[in-house]
């Protein structure tokens, strides 16, 4: 059972071949034997869960389940959820028991009838590319034990691929779904900012953060995506649209697609296995009817400094809540309010939160503003508007989805700007507000990579299309590390 999808697992409940109980028991007693060494979960409540799994078989026996019913999640510890402890990877929030359920919870759990299997690892805050700066310890890459899974949802993408969760949410600001998705081989989603509600999500940067599913399959991730978007008034930039079912065109041929080569994404600055996976799997597109074309994309080599004024400068304006006074961490021993204050966050949050939260501070600051933060905004413009004109010539836009595949634990962690990096091919996609995802092509000295799909506003269900009928013709997203 832990390597069907799930559709497989849905229909397997409808049959009753197995109950929510369990197949969310198999899923927890996994958890229990391999969490330990690989990490990727904070929070287990296996009362909880399986409460959760006799709900969800009630609503089949009365015929009121949907497609997704009864099936076990991972959430990622960014998601309030009602009764569980939300901690985003944080000393900050780690004892904080969440009041209410985040929009995506209420709505996978509640409507949907999933079961959460647990809260997964991430980090701190959602800020990091390897999830080494979580306050509760790095996550393991289940394909090498010694190498980071990505971040900042390395939690759910290793859930995933050590199959200890069929499928798992996740949150991208600047590739936090697709490039961990990369290096687990996995398939991430990014839905076009707005599609997916941000309310009950632990803000890191507002205007860049975005939820989305993280599977094995392209397939799986449509019912999810079906499952987890929609209008929500309480997120004021919740999109108000149409509701659309992102399976519709799964089946649809490829023939006439144009993909889009950029040529900022093919020179220099990529590994050449990394690479050669990517030119393999393009080669499989053309043999399924599409073209390709070159695109470009000028300014996208502006898109790492101008998202890291942008993001910390949010970041310090969305932590400021974080002062020790209504919630979270508060410091034992303080001789004033101000002490409190600043003894409280300087305990409470790690040295990759610190640092963005004084970027921040500082682009934001009186004499600094114009140079920095406003010029970072008009390089977001020109970024968005170079995608704009290589949509004029191309249906999807296709290219590595991390520069490298999974690199060694603690390799990365004293040089900032190098892990930063990590996110080259993934951040343009954030600040233009793009759908974007990636999907399993290939590996590189054993390592799993990752091809990336951008897709003009709305394209999701073109996206979606396009990485189910790759996978049809190939196998790569059926890999799982040995053993699992």
């Amino acid at each position: 059972m832990i390597t069907k999808s799930l559709k497989q697992l849905g229909q397997a409940l409808a049959a009753k071949e197995i109950s929510s109980v369990e197949l969310t028991t198999l899923f927890l007693d996994r958890i229990e034997r391999l969490n330990p060494e690989i990490n990727a979960f904070i929070t287990v409540d296996r009362d909880q869960s399986l409460a959760e799994a006799r709900a969800a078989d009630a609503r089949l026996a009365a015929g009121t389940a949907g497609p997704l019913t009864g099936i076990p999640i991972a959430q990622k510890d960014i998601f309030c959820a009602e009764g569980w402890t939300t901690t985003c990877g944080s000393k900050m929030l780690a004892n904080f028991v969440s009041p209410y359920d985040a929009t995506v919870i209420a709505r996978l759990h509640g409507e949907a009838g999933m079961v959460s299997l647990g809260k997964t690892n991430m980090d701190e805050f959602a800020m990091g590319s390897s999830n080494e700066t979580s306050y509760f310890g790095p996550v393991k890459n289940p394909w090498d034990r010694t190498r980071v899974p990505g971040g900042s949802s390395g939690g759910s993408a290793a859930a995933v691929a050590a199959r200890l969760a069929p499928a798992a949410t996740g949150t991208d600001t600047g590739g936090s779904i697709r490039q961990p998705a990369a290096l687990c081989n996995l398939t991430g989603l990014k839905p076009t900012y707005g599609v997916v509600s941000r309310y009950g999500m632990i803000a890191f940067a507002s205007s860049l953060d975005q939820g989305g599913p993280m599977a094995a399959s392209a397939e799986d991730c449509a019912l999810l995506l079906n499952a987890m978007s929609g209008f929500d008034e309480r997120d004021s930039t919740s999109l108000d649209r149409p509701a659309e079912d992102y399976a519709r065109d799964l089946e649809q041929p490829l023939a006439g697609l144009r993909i889009g080569l950029p040529r900022e994404f093919f020179g220099d600055g990529c590994d050449p296995a990394v690479m050669a996976a990517v030119q393999a799997a393009l080669d499989e597109y053309r043999k399924l009817g599409a073209t390709t074309v070159e695109v470009s994309l000028p300014n996208s080599h502006l898109s790492v400094p101008a998202y890291y004024v942008i993001a910390p400068a949010e970041a310090s304006s969305n932590l400021s809540r974080f002062d020790g006074v209504r919630y979270g961490y508060r410091a034992p021993d303080y001789d004033s309010l101000d002490d409190m204050y600043m003894k409280t966050r300087a305990q409470g949050f790690g040295a990759e939160v610190k640092r963005r939260i004084l970027i921040g501070a500082y682009v934001l600051s009186h004499g600094y503003y114009d140079a920095y933060y406003l010029q970072a905004q008009r390089i977001r413009r020109l970024i968005a508007e170079d995608f704009v004109t290589a949509f004029k010539s191309c249906d999807i836009i296709m290219g590595p989805t991390s520069p490298s595949p999974a690199f060694k634990l603690g390799e990365r962690a004293a040089d900032p700007v190098q892990m930063y990096l990590s996110d080259i091919y993934t951040i343009a996609v954030n600040l233009a507000g793009l759908p974007g995802m990636s999907i399993p092509c290939g590996f590189a000295a054993g390592l799993p990579v990752g091809l990336q799909l951008i897709g003009d506003y709305f394209a999701e269900a073109r996206l979606l299309n396009a990485a189910h009928r790759f996978q049809q013709a190939t196998d790569w997203h059926q890999q799982t590390p040995i053993p699992i």
